[in-house]
């Protein structure tokens, strides 16, 4: 586990190095995300200017719904995205024999040897967002709930690294040079809406198909729910199962990649 440990520090060393090398790219990065930021509030402004409420949510809740999924996705995008995009292209140059003869595990490399630094920058203001929007909740908010809601949070973006891994694993079967990024980067959006706007089959595929919907909803939901037991076993079941899934099928697709050398 040290061992890992310090191979991670290696890889956000390198990364922050890489990262600085290109000061415009980095800043402009910066304030595209916080453009991204700004529109997301102004959206759902101007829909409450017509409803008090969007999913359960009133304006209060859904700004912390908002800021919980931008924290998940500054999240994802500094860990976790730039490893998943390459993936594919890795595949499909045949390059992904450098990877499985290190001696260490090959899923651990190439999800998180690129540490995207200008959107560590994101991260801290995607969190100052959250704490905002708690703080400034006049409801109550217990404790435990917080707690409960921060552990939902990573659980989440645990989830959404899963699927999105799962969408470009398909290029050990095809070669494909981008997988299915475009697809999944479509799917994605459905969880920056509360889940309970989905009914019936749609409800359906994006709890226990394809839980985006599960991602950002569920740890808000156990903020303002009080029966939130079911909320944090499906979570927790969720991300264990399609971790088990996902697993299994890297296991699979690694039988049938095509090595540079073969």
């Amino acid at each position: 586990m040290i061992r890992y440990f310090r191979l991670y520090l290696y890889f956000v060393r390198f990364s922050i190095s890489k990262a600085l090398e290109f000061r415009i790219d980095f800043t402009f990065r910066i304030f595209m995300d916080c453009a991204f930021y700004l529109i997301q509030f102004i959206f759902f402004d101007i829909i409450y200017q017509h409803t008090d409420s969007i999913g359960g949510f009133n304006r209060e809740q859904m700004y912390i719904f908002i800021t919980s999924y931008l924290f998940i996705d500054a999240l994802n995008m500094t860990f976790f995205a730039n490893n998943i995009w390459w993936f594919p292209r890795i595949v499909n140059k045949g390059e992904l024999d450098y990877y499985l003869i290190r001696p260490v595990s090959a899923l651990f490399f190439l999800s998180l040897r690129e540490f995207a630094a200008n959107s560590f920058i994101n991260l801290l203001i995607s969190f100052s967002l959250v704490i905002w929007s708690l703080s400034n909740y006049s409801g109550e908010i217990s404790t435990l709930g917080i707690i409960l809601y921060f552990c939902l949070l990573f659980n989440g973006l645990f989830i959404h690294y899963i699927l999105n891994f799962f969408f470009v694993l398909s290029s050990l079967w095809t070669n494909s040079a981008s997988g299915n990024l475009d697809l999944f980067y479509s799917l994605s959006h459905a969880c920056e809406r509360p889940d309970l706007i989905y009914q019936g089959k749609i409800r359906f595929l994006f709890l226990y198909i394809l839980p985006f919907a599960l991602i950002a909803s569920f740890p808000v939901r156990v903020l303002f729910e009080k029966n939130y037991s079911f909320l944090i076993l499906q979570s927790l079941l969720t991300s264990a199962i399609l971790f088990l899934i996902l697993i299994y099928f890297w296991s699979r697709g690694l039988r049938r990649y095509n090595s540079a050398s073969s």
